[in-house]
């Protein structure tokens, strides 16, 4: 089977706030349906669609209670199907989120593993307390305990997210067989592989206390462990390689050899990689603490790992992390120039693509004005930890408003009418007020907006053989501009030069042909506009 995911564009699609039919302020599937040709219009090849199984959404969809069903918010498996076939009609293909380090505190299996004689106990982690406490003293990524007691056990089970999210026990072989026929299922039905959420942490070494962090005690016994791999191996000889499909996981504080040893093609484990380095050079410690960007550090990080792993899962964006244009760029004056100099920042590195909805329209985080309007699960719980540790609120709203998840979550503006032509109901989480300038339709027809930026971006690159199997190479990196060399061949070669600030200027001794430019510039006289983006070539680029 061809390696056909290498020359695609990934689409991810949040589908709560994606397009609303029935009017309930939620997204759902023949919302879905309805976009596909604006979405085929863009020039992606890929849907990844967040969970939309059966789920009491306690983490919007990623706490799920039965596998092989869908949320009534979003529609029915009839609707998925017709999703899917649709989908194909278009030569577009659908890849779904396995989440399969946790379920629902409210899935059948859960359920019945509370009563301890039951043959599903060993589906979950389980153990006594300590003394008058929990088996260890380990801490969750939600701010919280990762021990919660039940009354009807009589003991803890654990959960690394959300307490509604108990961690699969894959010491217990039946669990790895329940995942593989899950697997089977959907990949029948005729999607094209899985993003995998959290995939490096699913096998724990041992329960032993961890040693005492600001952060994540107890992480070193089940980040990227063996076990873990194995597991992987296992999944793709049984499963994904038995299929024309493929699966990129999401991981946690991995480094350039760790990802190697997930995706190098030789193992057997996974396709790629999303790794969170790059994301993480803005910040200190946690994402709650931002320090000054920086393009010359985001530019490092990114040449590290273009040049370590043979092929790298490219974002900016994803449903947890806040927009790019009010991260990277300048949400206000240069919006647009510096939304479209991203475009060509990402859409230029070597590796597959992957877009998050709303990115191609240049959307910004959310201009909410207090806590009351977050719905995230996650923010809620850091703001409470925070309050007790007396950071004051104004403090602490700052620091939602930089990093909360809900950043990226706001609904899809398709209009600039009512409800942005999200709903004819009441939005399940509040709209930007800024849609009636940031809007699908309106961008559509501005053939000099963010959308149409993205859609020459995307045609350029799939008619760029460099661009898309071409050799990565760091040119330059400032806190001024970026600059870096695609490469074919050793003679064929282009080189993207990116301005990060909002002045006029010369980066250096560069020459070539103009191939593409944000900014509509002609002829290379040496000189980028403010957030202007240039690829330069020679004929044969």
């Amino acid at each position: 089977m061809s390696d056909w995911w290498k020359t695609e564009i990934v689409y991810q699609i949040y589908p709560r706030s994606f397009q609303d039919t029935n009017n309930d302020g939620i997204g759902d599937l023949p919302g879905i349906l309805s976009r596909l040709p604006e979405i085929k219009r863009l020039g992606v090849g890929i849907l990844w669609l967040s969970p939309v199984y059966a789920s009491p959404n306690d983490d919007n969809g990623y706490d799920i209670s039965d596998y092989r069903s869908i949320h009534p918010d979003f529609g029915t498996l009839e609707d998925m199907d017709r999703l899917i076939a649709e989908a194909r009609r278009l030569d577009l293909r659908i890849v779904m989120d396995l989440v399969i380090n946790h379920t629902s505190d409210e899935h059948e299996w859960f359920r019945k593993s509370r009563d301890p004689q039951s043959p599903y106990r060993d589906y979950y982690i389980w153990k006594p307390g300590v003394g008058d406490g929990p088996p260890n003293n380990w801490t969750s990524f939600f701010a919280e305990d990762c021990w919660e007691f039940d009354p009807a056990s009589g003991e803890y089970y654990l959960h690394l997210f959300s307490r509604k999210q108990p961690d699969l026990n894959y010491r217990n072989p039946a669990v790895l067989r329940e995942v593989e026929e899950i697997m089977r299922f959907w990949l029948e039905k005729g999607i094209s592989g899985f993003r995998c959420d959290v995939i490096n942490v699913l096998f724990k070494d041992s329960l032993d206390d961890g040693k005492k962090k600001l952060i994540l005690t107890g992480s070193e016994h089940y980040i990227s462990r063996e076990g873990t791999h194995e597991i992987l191996r296992t999944l793709r000889r049984d499963v994904l390689s038995r299929y024309d499909c493929f699966a990129v996981g999401e991981t946690v504080f991995v480094t350039p050899q760790m990802g190697r040893d997930l995706c190098e093609p030789s193992r057997g484990e996974l396709d790629m990689i999303f790794s969170f380095e790059h994301m993480e050079t803005d910040q200190y410690i946690v994402k709650w603490f931002r320090r000054r960007f920086s393009p010359r550090r985001l530019a490092k990080v990114i040449a590290r790992w273009q040049g370590e792993l043979t092929w790298n899962a490219n974002y900016f964006e994803n449903h947890d992390q806040p927009r790019s244009v009010s991260r990277f760029g300048d949400d206000s004056l240069y919006r647009s120039a510096s939304a479209k100099m991203l475009c060509v920042f990402l859409l230029s590195l070597r590796g597959t693509p992957f877009l998050y909805q709303g990115q191609e329209l240049g959307m910004t985080n959310f201009d909410y004005e207090s806590m009351d309007e977050l719905r995230d699960i996650e923010s809620r719980n850091v703001d409470k930890m925070l309050k007790r540790l007396h950071f004051p609120s104004g403090i602490r709203w700052r620091m939602m408003q930089k990093s909360s998840r809900d950043n990226a979550r706001t609904p899809y503006p398709w209009t600039a009418g009512k409800e942005a032509g999200f709903t004819d109901g009441t939005p399940w989480i509040g709209i930007n007020k800024n849609y009636s300038e940031i809007n699908y339709d309106m961008e559509d027809r501005d053939p000099d907006s963010v959308l149409a930026s993205y859609r020459r971006m995307i045609r350029f690159r799939a008619e760029s053989p460099i661009l898309l199997t071409g050799s990565f190479r760091l040119l330059r990196a400032t806190n001024r501009s970026v600059i870096f060399e695609r490469s074919l061949g050793g003679e064929r070669r282009v080189t993207v030069l990116l301005n990060f600030t909002k002045r006029t200027i010369r980066p250096g001794n560069f020459a070539g042909k103009v191939l593409l430019s944000t900014a509509g510039t002609a002829e290379w006289t040496g000189r980028l506009l403010p957030y202007e983006a240039v690829i330069l070539g020679g004929d044969d680029a």
